[in-house]
C-alpha cells in the first residue's frame, strides 16, 4: 500500500504541475510551474534552521498579513502544536495608493481584506520576476460592485494597485507558500490591512471615512490573534463572517451568499468569550488615547501609497510617504535593505507637515462612500484562459479541491508598439492607470522580465555594499529542489 503522505504528495504535485500548465496556456507560453528554476528555488538554510528552532516543519501551512501603514508583509506558519507563530516579516519595498480598500480598477489602491491563494494563483512567468495574485475582487467586495484586476503580491518594488517586494523576496515568500502547497494546504490565507489593528493606531484613525470596513476586519484580526488558527471567513448581507459553525442540532449545512441574508450560525463560546474581551479591552484602550489627545490623522489628499524606510534611505532623494515604523519592529534595526532595489524604483511623495492635525474629531463619523461607478478598465494581463485550455492537471486539481481555474494571474504583458529611443522601455504594470508624479527614467535601462537573472540569492546572504542607488545582493542559488526531482522515483 502506497503511503498515504506520499499519494498526497503525488497529488498536490499535480496539481501545481496544472496550475502552471493553466498559467502557460493562459500566456500563450509552454513553461509550466514544474519545470521553471525561478519558482524551484529552495527555502534558504537559514529559514529552514528557524522553523527548526520553532518546531516548524518546511511542509507546514502558512498564513500571510500585509500592514500598509508599517510597510510590512508576515509570513506566519503553524508549529507542531496546531498553532500558527510568527516565522518572518519582510519590509514591503513599494505598496501604492491611499490607507483603505481598493474600489474600483484604476484607482491605484492596493486591496485590503481577506484573500485565499491558490496554487493557480501563483504566478512563476510573471513580468516582475515571481507574483501570486491577492484574488481581488472577493465575494465581498463584488457584493458592494467594487471592480480590478491583476492585484499582485509580485517583486520588482514597482506597484500600481499591487504590493512589491524585491525580487530576492519574492522569491523566497514564493518557496514558502510552493513547500505548503507540497504539504497539503488547498490555499493560504491572505490578510490585508491598512495598519496593525492596535487601539492607538484605531485611535488616530478614528476620523477615516473607511472606520467601519476597518472595525470590521479588525473582527477577523482578533479572530486570528486570541486563536492563532486561520480565521474560517464567509460572506453574507456585505459583511464579513468569521468562524461562523453550524448551530447544534441543523439538519442542513450552512450556505453563504455575499448579498443574501445570513443563514442561522454560531460562534464557539471559547472563541467569541476570548474575541469579546479582547474588544473590550482595545476600545477601552482607544477611548483612553482620544481623552488624552491623540492627534488626528487626516486622510491622503496626493500622496500614492508607501516605502519602507529601509529602502527609502538607499533611494537618492526618496521618501517613505504613508509608512511609518510600527511600534518595536526589529526591522527598524536592518542594516541593509533585503534585496536589489532597482534603479527605475519611483518613491512615493513626501507626507506634508499637516498631515497629523491636533483638532478636536467631529461629533459623528462620516458614513463610507457608496461605491462609484467602474471606470473604464485599463487591462494589462490576459483575463482566465478558455474551458477548453484547462487541461488534465488543473481538471485534476479541481477534482481534489485544490487551484481555481478562475484566478487569473499576470504574466509577461502582450508587446506594445517601439517607444521613442529617448525613453525607457518597460512592461506594463497591473492596474496601470497614470502615475501621479512620474520620476525621470533613464534612457538606456531596459526592463523586462527576461532581461534580468533568472535566479535571486536568499535575502538573508550578506551582500557587497551598495553602488550608487542599487541595494546588491549576492549570487544566485542554484535550484537543487525542484518539482521534477522530488517526484522523479514515483514517475
Amino acid at each position: 500500500m502506497i503511503n498515504r503522505s506520499l499519494v498526497r504528495a503525488l497529488v498536490t504535485s499535480a496539481a501545481l504541475a496544472g496550475a502552471g500548465a493553466l498559467l502557460a496556456s493562459c500566456n500563450g507560453g509552454d513553461m509550466s510551474l514544474a519545470n521553471n528554476a525561478k519558482a524551484n528555488q529552495p527555502v534558504p538554510p537559514k529559514l529552514i534552521a528557524d522553523m527548526t528552532a520553532k518546531d516548524m516543519d518546511l511542509q507546514s501551512p502558512i498564513l500571510v498579513r500585509l500592514f500598509k501603514q508599517e510597510a510590512e508583509l508576515e509570513i506566519w506558519k503553524q508549529d507542531r502544536s496546531g498553532r500558527f507563530a510568527l516565522l518572518k516579516t519582510y519590509p514591503i519595498c513599494r505598496w501604492s495608493g491611499d490607507l483603505g480598500p481598493k474600489v474600483r480598477e484604476g484607482d491605484r489602491q492596493a486591496p485590503e481584506g481577506f484573500y485565499a491563494i491558490s496554487p493557480a494563483q501563483m504566478n512563476p512567468q510573471s513580468a516582475y520576476y515571481l507574483s501570486f495574485n491577492t484574488g481581488y475582487p472577493n465575494a465581498f467586495d463584488k457584493a458592494l460592485g467594487r471592480t480590478g484586476s491583476q492585484l499582485m503580491v509580485h517583486g520588482d518594488c514597482s506597484s500600481r494597485g499591487c504590493y512589491a517586494m524585491t525580487d530576492e523576496q519574492i522569491a523566497e515568500i514564493y518557496s514558502l507558500g510552493r513547500e505548503s502547497f507540497f504539504g497539503g494546504q488547498k490555499s493560504f490565507q491572505l490578510q490585508a490591512y491598512p495598519f496593525k489593528m492596535t487601539p492607538a493606531n484605531m485611535a488616530k484613525h478614528r476620523n477615516n471615512p473607511n472606520m467601519p470596513f476597518w472595525k470590521m476586519i479588525k473582527e477577523g484580526n482578533d479572530h486570528f490573534e486570541v486563536t492563532k488558527q486561520e480565521p474560517k471567513v464567509d460572506f453574507c448581507e456585505k459583511k464579513y463572517v468569521f468562524d461562523a459553525a453550524k448551530p447544534p442540532n441543523a439538519a442542513r449545512d450552512l450556505v453563504f451568499d455575499a448579498s443574501a441574508k445570513c443563514p442561522a450560525y454560531v460562534i464557539s463560546d471559547e472563541v467569541a468569550n476570548a474575541v469579546r474581551d479582547k474588544q473590550a479591552t482595545d476600545l477601552a484602550e482607544t477611548a483612553r488615547l482620544i481623552a488624552k489627545g491623540t492627534p488626528v490623522a487626516r486622510t491622503n489628499t496626493g500622496i500614492d501609497g508607501g516605502m519602507h524606510r529601509v529602502f527609502a534611505a538607499r533611494v537618492p532623494e526618496a521618501s517613505t510617504g504613508l509608512s511609518e515604523p510600527g511600534d518595536g519592529s526589529s526591522l527598524s534595526l536592518m542594516a541593509r535593505a533585503p534585496g536589489t532595489v532597482p534603479s527605475h524604483v519611483n518613491p512615493p511623495k513626501a507626507p506634508s507637515d499637516n498631515l497629523l492635525m491636533g483638532t478636536p474629531e467631529p461629533p459623528k463619523l462620516a458614513a463610507a462612500p457608496a461605491p462609484t461607478p467602474a471606470a473604464a478598465p485599463t487591462r494589462v494581463a490576459n483575463a482566465a484562459p478558455p474551458a477548453q485550455n484547462d487541461g488534465f492537471f488543473s481538471n485534476l486539481a479541481r477534482k481534489v479541491g485544490i487551484g481555481g481555474a478562475a484566478d487569473a494571474t499576470a504574466s509577461t504583458p502582450p508587446s506594445k508598439p517601439k517607444a521613442p529611443e529617448a525613453k525607457r522601455s518597460e512592461p506594463p504594470r497591473p492596474e496601470a492607470a497614470a502615475p501621479k508624479t512620474a520620476a525621470p527614467k533613464p534612457a538606456d535601462t531596459k526592463h523586462a522580465a527576461a532581461s534580468r537573472p533568472p535566479l535571486k540569492p536568499s535575502v538573508d546572504t550578506p551582500a557587497p555594499a551598495a553602488k550608487d542607488n542599487l541595494v546588491s545582493g549576492s549570487a544566485p542559488i542554484v535550484s537543487t529542489n525542484s518539482f521534477d526531482s522530488r517526484f522523479g522515483a514515483v514517475k
